[in-house]
C-alpha cells in the first residue's frame, strides 16, 4: 500500500490494528472483510473530526475509540487475557503542540483506556497513572466504567487457553515465540487544519502475561510520540524492545537531529535498527507536511490512512 508523498496536505490520519504473523492464506476473505470494515468504521471517525476543523488529538481518541470497542482488535472490549485470566488494559496520548502527554496502565474498568488518557493529559499535573489509581481517577473524571466481564471475548479465551497448554508443552513462559503471534494493539497519528500533530495508542498487552507487565504502549516515547516540530508516531510490536530503543523518540530524534525525511527515518528504525536487536513490529507516522510512513518488519499490520485525496487500507506485506 503506497502512499503519495504531498507536501502541506490540510490533514491527514493514520492508524493502525496490531502488526505480526498476518498470512493471507490464513485469513477467510469473510475475515479479512470484517477487518477492512472495521478499519474504514475508524478512518472515518476520525477524519470526521479533522474535516470539522477539530484537534488532531481527538481525532486520534476518536478513531482509536472505534478500534477499542471492535472485538477483532487487542484493545478494550476483546482484549486478550492474563495468566489470572483478566484483562489489564493501557493506552498513552500525546499533543505535539506543547508536548503534553498523558497515559494509563493496568486498568480493569475503563471501556475506552484511551479517553481516560486524554483525561490525564487533560486535567491532571501528572503523565502516567496505574492500576487502581487511574480507575479512581477515571470515576472521578466520570469517564464510562463497566464490569470487567464487558471485555471478555471468546477468541481470546480460546487464545488464552492454547497459550497455557503450549507452555505445559513447552515449558516457555508467555510463548514471545509463538509462530502465530500478533502484537495486538491499536493507534493512530493525525495532523490537523492547524498544523498540530498528535499521537495514541491503546492496548490489551500480551495474551498469559504475569506480575502486571506493562509494554511500550503507555510509556511516551516508545508506544508514542508527537512533537509538532517532526513527527507523530505509534507503536505496535515486541514491547520490551520498543521500550528499550525508545522506538517513536528515535523515529522524531532522526528527523530533528540528522534531518532525514519522515520515511527514511522510520524505515530505519524498524527495518534496521530493530531488525539488528531482535525486535519485531512496526509503526504508523505522519510529519508536519502530512507525509506518512507505515513501515513493518512483520509479515503483516493492519492499517490504514486517509487525507483529503487519498484513502488506502492494508493488512499483509503485500498489500
Amino acid at each position: 500500500m503506497n502512499t503519495n508523498q504531498s507536501k502541506n496536505t490540510p490533514y491527514a490520519l493514520v492508524l493502525h490494528g496490531g502488526s505480526g504473523a498476518i498470512f493471507r492464506k490464513n485469513m477467510p476473505p469473510a475475515k479479512e472483510a470484517e477487518y477492512h470494515a472495521a478499519l474504514n468504521k475508524a478512518l472515518d471517525a476520525g477524519e470526521t473530526v479533522l474535516k470539522a476543523n477539530g484537534t488532531a488529538m481527538n481525532a486520534v481518541v476518536a478513531a482509536i475509540k472505534v478500534l477499542e470497542d471492535d472485538p477483532l482488535f487487542n484493545a478494550g472490549k476483546g482484549a486478550v487475557f492474563t495468566n489470572e485470566a483478566t484483562n489489564e488494559l493501557a493506552a498513552s496520548l500525546m499533543d505535539g503542540e506543547k508536548l503534553n502527554a498523558g497515559a494509563i496502565c493496568g486498568v480493569t474498568n475503563i471501556k475506552n483506556p484511551i479517553t481516560a488518557a486524554q483525561a490525564v493529559l487533560e486535567k491532571s499535573n501528572h503523565v502516567l497513572l496505574a492500576g487502581k489509581g487511574a480507575e479512581q481517577f477515571a470515576k472521578e473524571m466520570d469517564l464510562a466504567l463497566v464490569d470487567p466481564s464487558y471485555f471478555w471475548a471468546e477468541h481470546r479465551w480460546k487464545g488464552l487457553a492454547l497459550a497455557k497448554a503450549k507452555e505445559l508443552e513447552t515449558g516457555y513462559v508467555e510463548q514471545l515465540e509463538f509462530n502465530d503471534w500478533k502484537y495486538g494493539t491499536v493507534g493512530c497519528v493525525a495532523l490537523d487544519k492547524n498544523g498540530n500533530l498528535a499521537a495514541g495508542t491503546s492496548t490489551g498487552g500480551m495474551t498469559n502475561k504475569r506480575y502486571n507487565r506493562i509494554g511500550d504502549t503507555p510509556i511516551i516515547g516508545a508506544g508514542c510520540y508527537a512533537d509538532n516540530n517532526t513527527c507523530a508516531v505509534s507503536s505496535t510490536g515486541h514491547g520490551e524492545y520498543f521500550i528499550r530503543y525508545a522506538v517513536a523518540h528515535d523515529i522524531s530524534a532522526r528527523m530533528a537531529y540528522l534531518k532525514e525525511d519522515l520515511a527514511t527515518a522510520a524505515n530505519h528504525v524498524i527495518h534496521k535498527k530493530l531488525v539488528t536487536a531482535g525486535g519485531r513490529g512496526g509503526v504508523i507516522a505522519v510529519d508536519k507536511n502530512g507525509n506518512i510512513a507505515m513501515p513493518h518488519n512483520t509479515e503483516g499490520m493492519y492499517r490504514a490512512f486517509v487525507n483529503p485525496t487519498e484513502r488506502g487500507v492494508g493488512i499483509f506485506k503485500e498489500d
